[in-house]
């Protein structure tokens, strides 16, 4: 995919808002451009605005004001059905009383595409989502994830703009939705069609997007690649809700250009990376990722250097949680590959444990 393509919006928000009650907004003042082969996804906490913001799109729903404009054109009033977007919805919306081939063939019909025309596209998208032999099944005779990649592949049979996926795989199971993952994303970059993509879930965010826009009451607080949001976040709730996180609260003492120091509750001082922060003497937040603590010797060296008690070991197969409590914080959280855990190490033991400056952000505080 060029540069060029890329970065060329296909979509783009002004100044859209949303409220059912003339007060509330559900969504408030968003701008966004959705760029051109990209798989965009929406995430945020329920009630945050995600899927208003999807179903703005779709044109399900109307904007209490601003507009969206799809490849130059003002999308306002214009139907769903001439919007030329796919839509996966999580209840598949399939048409149980037709065959997996009359499913795909209908939004082919419904555009009075001819029947070799239509023969044609069908069997392609039959052979991307692997269900050849399955092409006279009704959807009842599928599993879930059959049914899913039909319902994908329905939204991709007539070659839209836009394909949009309304948390595509809540109702499938762990292993399921992680293989369905996989494959939506190969098909993405298989066809080259821009996908905005609806869910809550961060780890399916961070596996699938070329960028993710974080919501939050009805507003987009950071948008950025999954590395970025994950390595840079720019506040504690971006922080806090995509992957584990650990918190410090305290007051910013001083700043030195990139880098400032927080004094703990307790007394403790902190040096971090100065990345959203307020006035000396203010309240400031650091987040500490759990993989990037050390502990026992392989602490020596860190900038930051504490002593925590250990109060319980999570184990989870390939890695280790420990929680610890940590400069008054109960439920401090190290992770390490399992290889790396030191077996002498016992609950209530209290060890030294540390972080560089580079890996704890100071942050507005939630």
């Amino acid at each position: 995919m060029s540069q060029i393509e890329t970065d060329a919006p296909i979509v783009s928000f002004r100044n859209v808002q949303k409220s059912y009650d003339g007060d509330a907004l559900i969504v408030k003042n968003l701008n966004l451009d959705i760029r051109r082969g990209e798989f965009l996804t929406l995430l945020g906490p329920s009630g945050s605005g995600k899927t208003t913001s999807l179903m703005i799109l779709a044109g399900f729903e109307e904007p209490s004001s601003g507009d969206i404009v799809l490849e130059g054109r003002s999308l306002n009033r214009v139907p769903p059905h001439k919007r030329d977007i796919g839509m996966v919805f999580q209840n598949y919306a399939l048409f149980p009383h037709l065959t997996v081939e009359e499913n795909l063939a209908f939004p082919l019909k419904v555009r009075k595409l001819d029947s070799l025309t239509i023969r044609s596209k069908v069997a392609r998208a039959l052979s991307m989502i692997e269900l050849d032999k399955y092409a006279h099944r009704y959807p009842a005779q599928l599993s879930g994830g059959q049914q899913q990649r039909v319902a994908l592949a329905r939204a991709l049979v007539f070659e839209p703009k836009l394909v949009l996926m309304d948390e595509p795989l809540g109702a499938l199971d762990k292993q399921l939705r992680e293989h369905m993952q996989i494959e939506i994303k190969h098909i993405h970059k298989q066809l080259g069609v821009t996908v905005v993509y609806v869910t809550h879930d961060q780890s399916e965010a961070l596996t699938m997007s070329d960028r993710v826009a974080v919501f939050h009451d009805g507003e987009i607080r950071q948008i950025d690649t999954p590395l970025g949001l994950y390595e840079h976040p720019r506040s504690s709730f971006v922080a806090n809700f995509i992957g584990e996180n650990n918190q410090l609260n305290g007051t910013l003492l001083q700043r030195h250009g990139e880098t400032c120091e927080i004094q703990l509750p307790y007394g403790e001082r902190v040096t971090a990376r100065a990345t959203n922060i307020g006035e000396v003497g203010g309240a400031v937040s650091v987040s500490i990722r759990p993989e990037r603590v050390l502990i026992n010797g392989a602490s020596h060296d860190s900038s930051n250097r504490f002593n925590g008690r250990i109060q319980e070991f999570i184990y989870l197969g390939d890695h280790v949680r420990i929680r610890m409590e940590v400069c008054g914080n109960p439920d401090f959280i190290v992770k390490m590959p399992i290889n790396q855990l030191d077996t002498h190490l016992r609950e209530d033991d209290v060890v030294p444990l540390g972080w560089s400056v580079e890996h704890a952000r100071a942050l507005d505080p939630i």
